[in-house]
């Protein structure tokens, strides 16, 4: 796919921030469309998902915040990724924003030449599922069941709630069940973060899928950390922690 088939939304309500973001990213050219609010994001993303390949999204706008966008696409099922770009620095500012789904994050101020890298590099690890085998929808695993199709998951048939981002951390270790996966490999296939990135995430994201599924969080059974290497998922450990047999994917859930 070539720059000037690829379209980037824009929503930022500082009309010269803006306006440079789109000169900048048509000169590399890019397909660009700048909004002023997510509200009406959201509807043109909600309306064409297929025609937008990437989001740059500040958080503080007016009438609908950014978080709020971003959760609510994930929500729908958009896939694409998305940037924020926002003045909010805290750790919290930036958990949040990966917990609705956000693939990258940026401070401002911000290097043009570093945002043209990461806007370049997203859409060049991202790829639409053609041809692609067919998604797991749903699965199960010691006393849990989830659909990833409606977002719904339980442990001992109490509900959980889960985030687009856990839901999608959860996907990747069920479809590389029994295999360590590197910390860094996370970074990247589920946070599209690429580059030597120091973030502590999966190691919280991780606490969270014990605290939900697992029947004993300070001794886990199903995702494991694996010392100077990694973390694994295992679906039906045996006596000695290791893989019994295959967790169950259920075709038809009756």
């Amino acid at each position: 796919m070539t720059p000037d088939s690829q379209h980037i939304v824009i929503v930022e309500d500082e009309e010269h921030l803006a306006i440079g973001l789109k000169f900048n990213l048509e000169a590399e050219g890019y397909r660009v469309t700048n909004f002023k609010d997510g509200v009406s994001a959201l509807a043109l993303i909600q309306a064409h998902p297929d025609d937008v390949d990437l989001l740059i999204l500040d958080l503080m706008l007016p009438g609908m915040s950014g978080y709020n966008v971003c959760e609510a696409l994930r929500g729908h099922g958009w896939d694409r990724p998305v940037l924020i770009l926002s003045a909010r620095t805290l750790p919290d500012d930036r958990r949040q924003g990966f917990d609705v789904g956000a693939n990258q994050y940026m401070s401002k101020p911000f290097d043009l030449d570093e945002l043209i890298s990461r806007v370049r590099n997203l859409l060049t690890h991202y790829r639409p599922h053609l041809n692609a085998p067919q998604p797991i929808v749903q699965y199960a695993f010691g006393k849990a069941r989830v659909n990833f199709e409606t977002f719904e998951a339980t442990c001992d048939g109490s509900p959980i709630r889960m985030t687009q981002l856990e839901m999608k951390l959860l996907q990747y270790f069920i479809e590389h069940e029994g295999r360590v996966i590197p910390r860094q490999e996370l970074l990247e296939s589920v946070w599209g973060l690429h580059g030597q990135v120091q973030t502590r995430a999966p190691d919280q994201f991780i606490r969270r899928l014990r605290k939900a599924f697992e029947p004993d969080p300070a001794n886990p059974r199903h995702f494991l950390t694996i010392r100077d290497a990694g973390y694994r998922f295992v679906a039906e450990p045996g006596d000695g922690g290791g893989p019994e047999r295959e967790g169950k994917t259920m075709e038809n859930d009756g």
